[in-house]
């Protein structure tokens, strides 16, 4: 199934570029790992295969965004139970809020969505349950104007892979490859133990 190193490029491509798309890929949403030792869930809304980013939406208030501008390294894990697949890859950070591609981001969202960045900021403390966002938008999708405010809060979070580490799990035999990115960003792998 696996018999090259190009076999699983080809397969670490494949699955990215589908998790970004298919939201029924169960890598479409990987855990996210800032510097500071933190993970969360995040949506992979786009896989760029010709530069190796990910590409997240974010909140400008979030705490991961003050722990990536401290320090860049970041680390994403997938996993597919069903084809038994785990991808570990590792990167640098860039939170993008003005620039022409956060703004394509956020013309592309539904008032719906984008109704999350009317809120409080992520982290925010409540003395009860809540959604953060103001009553008047609980269940309710907000018009363009009211989404104004929202934009500010608005940033795309890009991770440009560096290092990436496939494991395919079988009952005959584990398999596990990694792949390092050079200077000039083309990839070096070799097979290791699982």
């Amino acid at each position: 199934m696996f018999e090259t190193l190009e076999d699983v490029r080809e397969d670490l491509t494949r699955r990215l570029v589908r998790a970004a798309k298919d939201r029924r890929s169960p890598m479409h949403v990987p855990a996210v790992i800032t510097s500071d030792v933190d993970a969360r869930i995040m949506v992979l809304r786009e896989f760029y295969s010709d530069q190796w980013t990910l590409r997240f939406h974010t909140d400008t208030r979030a705490p991961k965004v003050t722990a990536i501008k401290d320090d860049p390294r970041m680390a994403v894990l997938f996993y597919d139970k069903g084809a038994k697949i785990q991808i570990r890859a590792k990167g640098k950070g860039r939170v993008l809020a003005d620039d022409p591609l956060t703004q394509e981001a956020w013309d592309k969202g539904t008032n719906f969505a984008r109704r999350c960045y009317l809120g409080d900021g992520p982290g925010t403390a409540s003395d009860t349950p809540t959604s953060g966002l103001p009553d008047e938008f609980e269940g309710h999708e907000p018009s363009d104007e009211q989404l104004i405010p929202a934009r500010e809060n608005f940033a795309i979070l890009m991770v440009d892979l560096v290092e990436l580490d496939w494991l395919y799990l079988a009952h005959t035999g584990h398999v596990r490859a990694q792949f390092t990115r050079d200077d000039s960003g083309a990839w070096c792998g070799r097979w290791v133990s699982p």
